[in-house]
């Protein structure tokens, strides 16, 4: 955990580790590169500080922090979020899935037999941005109709979009706060119906 804080500025830096029996070898992997990233974020937070110093003013807050979403004899989904304050706020996540069982690092494209995925996968989120956008008050995503802009319109997912599975064995796609919605939307995610991708999986190991 990495802390810092005055008047203006603070960081609360919290990194996670993984122990595990099963997959000790990737778990230490992992364990590295969380730590990589811990004193990166933190080494990023005092450089920032000093430019604002330098500046005359300025506020600055970053905290981050893990939450495991998934932890079965198969699956552990880990995700490490980060939280900046400088004016605006802003919030994004980063997961890890893993098998346990075969010591592997599940990646997205890893799950299905090409990257027809994409768009199926894509489609199927615009939907229910538009089903959430008709039943609820103040949500709003970034499609067609919604934005002046088309360059701002929901696309695609990225080959490696940010995902999870759950202990149920659900796809869940996430996207970091203002990336397909206003900020105060946050962190929006997903779950995909297994129906829907089903033809495109591999197996059905993970995903049923």
């Amino acid at each position: 955990q990495y802390r810092f804080e005055t008047e203006k500025y603070r960081a609360d830096i919290v990194v996670p580790g993984i122990e595990s029996s099963q997959a000790a070898e990737l778990a230490d992997r992992l364990n590295a590169k969380y730590l990589a990233e811990g004193r990166e974020l933190y080494a990023k937070f005092m450089a920032e500080m000093e430019e604002m110093k330098q500046a005359g003013d300025g506020h600055l807050s970053v905290s981050s922090g893990y939450i495991v979403k998934t932890d079965n004899e198969q699956i552990l989904s880990v995700g490490r979020w980060v939280v900046t304050a400088m004016g605006s706020a802003s919030n994004e996540i980063k997961y890890d899935t893993i098998d346990k069982q075969n010591q592997l690092l599940i990646t997205l494209p890893m799950l299905f037999k090409d990257d027809d995925y994409i768009e199926i996968i894509s489609e199927n989120i615009k939907a229910q941005m538009r089903e959430q956008m008709a039943a609820g008050e103040g949500m709003i995503y970034w499609l067609p109709e919604t934005v002046d802009d088309l360059t701002w319109a929901f696309d695609a997912i990225a080959p490696d979009q940010a995902f999870y599975i759950t202990d149920d064995g659900k796809l869940v796609i996430s996207f970091d706060e203002a990336v397909v919605a206003p900020a105060y939307m946050g962190i929006v995610e997903f779950t995909i119906p297994t129906e829907v991708i089903a033809d495109e999986l591999v197996s059905d190991e993970y995903i049923h």
